[in-house]
């Protein structure tokens, strides 16, 4: 099916659906969600109860051959709020990776537990994520043993979605070492599976209304048939990555491990396969939140007045706005190429995945940047809704392979042209952690001399003294929390964290000011 632009009359419908439930369900409770920091279960059943939160939707649309039908999906719901969006959608990433490890009975079985009913709404969550690393996948240090007809797992993982309170652990844990990542075995843990524990939920900058934790597994017992995919798949995937690892020539040909569908799921990690697979739909989510802040902004300029005209008419205020829209359409484009190379089973031969994900996330913060610069201060407190846009926003630039991790990946594939299949199974070596660089204590004292002589000719008064680290009830604790309407006329204006240097009269303390409003 060749490349098209144009929506089906289905795909139009998707997107109309979508837009309304962003803009009549979501936005009207984004801001109190956000503050709350609390998962939106009212939500997650109306979306429930319209279709958008289930197994079938997303079997329904992973079939649409143009590819456009998901990112459609995401970019709407993600307009409303990304944060709620997340907590809907979270799901779907694990049953990615089931849908790309499990058997079809295992599949049938689980899949439903996902997500559960509108009436019994069930959580589900994809544990990669370790404290020692994050897209670096081959490496997991989270181990699965065989003991008699049980499978034991022990790690810890940080940065979850739905870490610790999904009734669905989507786990990836290390069978085999020395088949690098083929020695991985993908793991179904329940929750309330003894050894599973939470061990805190995240206070994050943005997307504040999805929950994301750190969970760890001791002596994690789980039955046999929770291994996705059987004990015979994954021996079969263990001899070859170990074959692999010595050196020695892959299969003559895919017909060997059963055909095409086959062999891409049994040599592929199923973390890396469901990332894969995810990225145009996380890209897709940055443009909704990109298309939203532009929005504001838009709106905003020409309905802001100063000097006797709409400040839209000003070149400083509508031509970056005007680069913006420009460049929200070409992420768009390249989110669009992406998906539909994935739905007709292109392979990703110059990382077209990574790059419409890498391409969205920048340009997602930059509008928002861009719309609070628009604002001016209005657009630096939470009376407005662009500064939690900026929150959000940042995370596309650091999850699902950070933006340095995603720009490595592309210039290799520019400089390469490999297969995003020969990327992803690149040797071990590269994934080592730079050296870091050898000090230069002589040019760094030469510096600071310099700069000292400076401020001494200058006039300034240098303090060479180290501010004291935050004791008492503040050490740990920065951050000032949401204030009722009642309690602004008793707030204190600031929070001692531990002394400055003396700076003359000056008063550095900072007047905090949260009021929890939202506008327009």
């Amino acid at each position: 099916m060749s490349f098209t632009l144009e929506l089906t009359d289905e795909q139009q419908a998707l997107r109309e659906k979508t837009h309304a439930f962003a803009r009549e369900v979501i936005r009207p409770v984004a801001a109190e969600y956000d503050r709350a920091q609390e998962l939106p279960w009212p939500i997650l059943q109306e979306a429930a109860r319209q279709g958008l939160y289930g197994w079938e939707l997303y079997a329904e649309l992973s079939v649409d051959p143009t590819g456009l039908s998901l990112p459609i999906l995401m970019e709407e719901l993600f307009w409303g709020c990304a944060g709620i969006g997340l907590s809907i959608v979270m799901p779907a990433l694990a049953l990615a990776a089931i849908r790309q490890a499990a058997t079809d009975e295992q599949l049938g079985r689980w899949a439903p537990e996902c997500f559960g009913t509108p009436e019994e709404i069930k959580l589900a969550a994809l544990a990669v994520t370790e404290p020692s690393g994050g897209s670096d996948v081959r490496s997991i240090q989270t181990r699965a043993r065989k003991d008699g007809e049980d499978w034991v797992i022990d790690g810890h993982n940080v940065f979850i979605g739905n870490g610790g309170i999904a009734d669905v652990h989507v786990v990836v844990a290390t069978v085999d070492p020395e088949a690098g990542h083929r020695g991985q075995g993908v793991f179904i843990v329940p929750k309330g599976t003894p050894g599973l524990t939470k061990l805190d939920k995240l206070d994050k900058l943005g997307c504040r209304a999805s929950h994301t934790g750190e969970i760890l597994f001791e002596d994690c017992r789980v039955p046999g048939d929770h291994l996705l995919g059987g004990e015979q798949r994954l021996a079969e995937r263990i001899a070859k990555g170990r074959d692999a690892e010595k050196g020695s020539p892959p299969p003559a040909s895919t017909a060997e491990e059963g055909g095409t569908a086959n062999a891409v799921q049994r040599r592929s990690s199923a973390a890396l396969g469901a990332f894969e697979r995810t990225r145009p739909m996380v890209a897709a989510q940055a443009i909704g939140i990109a298309r939203a802040a532009l929005e504001f902004a838009r709106d905003y300029a020409v309905s802001r007045e100063a000097f006797g005209q709409p400040i839209i008419e000003n070149q400083g205020i509508s031509f970056p706005l005007a680069d913006l829209a420009a460049d929200i359409d070409a992420a768009r484009l390249l989110t669009w190429r992406a998906a539909w190379m994935a739905a007709q089973r292109h392979p990703f031969e110059h990382a077209e995945g990574s790059m419409s994900k890498l391409n969205a996330s920048e340009v997602a913060v930059r509008a928002c940047e861009q719309a609070i610069q628009t604002l001016g201060g209005w657009g630096y407190i939470k009376d407005f809704p662009v500064e939690k846009w900026y929150r959000d926003a940042k995370l596309y630039t650091i999850f699902e392979r950070d933006r340095r991790a995603a720009g490595s990946r592309c210039r290799a594939s520019s400089d390469r042209q490999q297969s995003s299949v020969m990327l992803i199974e690149r040797p071990r070596q590269h994934a080592r952690r730079p050296p870091e660089r050898a000090r230069r204590p002589g040019l760094s004292a030469s510096l600071s001399g310099l700069v000292r002589k400076f401020l001494e000719i200058s006039g300034e008064t240098i303090c060479s003294a180290t501010p004291a680290e935050p004791t008492g009830a503040n050490a740990g604790n920065l951050r000032a929390g949401p204030l009722s309407k009642s309690q602004h006329s008793s707030a204190p204006t600031g929070a001692k964290c531990g002394e400055r240097p003396a700076r003359g009269s000056r008063d550095d303390s900072l007047l905090v000011r949260a009021c929890g409003r939202t506008h327009g």
